[in-house]
């Protein structure tokens, strides 16, 4: 059980105060006007000069001595409870998971790149925990490869097999020896994404489609609960060859910023085309809208991609950490009880 201080500066400041007190108290009975010397004086040392009453005030000293450690004890405990120990609810921690949609652009311009973008998921889902996860691929329109699950082996299996399906088909080389199995495993893997004729790579209606897969968002609409929202994202990978849509890039963005999820984008397309016009305004939409921009030709893309992903993560279980906070006072309330109980029972018996 991890303990927690609610308000740790009010035990601090507490503690100043009552030092405080206690020096300003030595101060002024250091200060003290002495006694008329015409007042008589007794000595109480003469007065006490036999055994039984010498035992008796040895005894009176050192209780007088434990009641003031006993009142010690019990204020810092008091200033402890007025910093308000407190702990994480790990129920409401564990509810503080991402959901992380993937959305792959299978359009034929992309088909060179998409074998190495799906090994490339396997490689980012190996790096989750507790995170849900799905799979949609779309072109003129989107399909589901898999929803959103936890389900980590299952992830990897369709990732993988997409990604076999895919590579078989990978360059013209490959598609000239390929079989009527192998054709027949690509139609159906892409069946469902190519049911608008004479449209092909459509990113802004590919993207709202994949929004549409996290729980809570509608098209047009942005009425995801608070709770869930900015703990979604969507990774999305497109060589950015678009045709024309009902959304553009920028109006899907601002969609699922309303929403609250977060887009990063992965360009896949041909490193020759990483410096057009068109390439570097999807760059400045994704960015401009919250998210991050990787390029497949560029270091280690799916490694930033997971450092960017687990910094959200932990802003969200800080979050939660923080708001899952429950005041736990009742070791300490206890120990102050029988601390103020046993400087009473002491107090009675020194007035005894």
């Amino acid at each position: 059980m991890n303990l927690e201080w609610h308000w740790p500066c009010a035990g601090a400041i507490g503690l100043i105060a009552a030092i405080a007190l206690i020096i300003v108290w030595q101060f002024v009975c250091a200060h003290r006007p002495s006694k008329s010397p015409q007042i008589p004086v007794f000595d109480l040392d003469e007065d006490l000069n036999n055994e039984h009453v010498g035992e008796l005030f040895r005894q009176w000293r050192v209780l007088g001595r434990v009641a003031i450690v006993v009142l010690v004890a019990a204020l810092l405990l008091s200033l402890t409870t007025v910093s308000r120990p407190s702990t994480v609810d790990e129920a409401d921690e564990r509810a503080s998971n991402r959901d992380i949609v993937l959305c792959l652009d299978v359009s034929p311009s992309m088909l060179s790149y998409d074998h190495q973008v799906l090994a490339s998921y396997q490689r980012l889902i190996s790096n989750f925990k507790g995170e849900r996860i799905g799979l949609s691929l779309f072109n003129s329109t989107s399909r589901t490869l898999f929803p959103l699950t936890d389900d980590y082996q299952l992830a990897s299996n369709q990732l993988k097999n997409a990604s076999d399906i895919l590579g078989n088909i990978s360059t013209q080389d490959k598609i000239n020896k390929t079989d009527d199995r192998t054709l027949q495993e690509f139609s159906d893997l892409i069946e469902g994404t190519q049911n608008r004729k004479d449209k092909t790579s459509l990113i802004g209606d590919g993207l709202v489609s994949c929004a549409a897969m996290l729980p809570g968002f509608t098209y047009g609409k942005t009425n995801r609960a608070k709770d869930e929202a900015d703990k979604a994202s969507i990774v999305l990978a497109t060589d950015n060859f678009s045709g024309k849509s009902t959304y553009t890039l920028g109006s899907a963005l601002d969609l699922t910023r309303k929403a609250g999820i977060v887009v990063d984008g992965l360009y896949a397309g041909p490193a020759s085309s990483e410096n057009d016009a068109s390439t570097v305004e999807m760059q400045r939409d994704i960015t401009s809208h919250g998210g991050s921009y990787f390029s497949v030709h560029s270091g280690k893309p799916i490694e930033n991609l997971v450092q960017t992903i687990e910094k959200r993560k932990n802003r969200d279980e800080e979050k939660v950490r923080k708001a899952a906070l429950v005041d736990a006072p009742g070791w300490w309330t206890l120990a102050l009880a029988l601390l103020v109980a046993l400087w009473i029972g002491l107090a009675w018996r020194l007035k005894r």
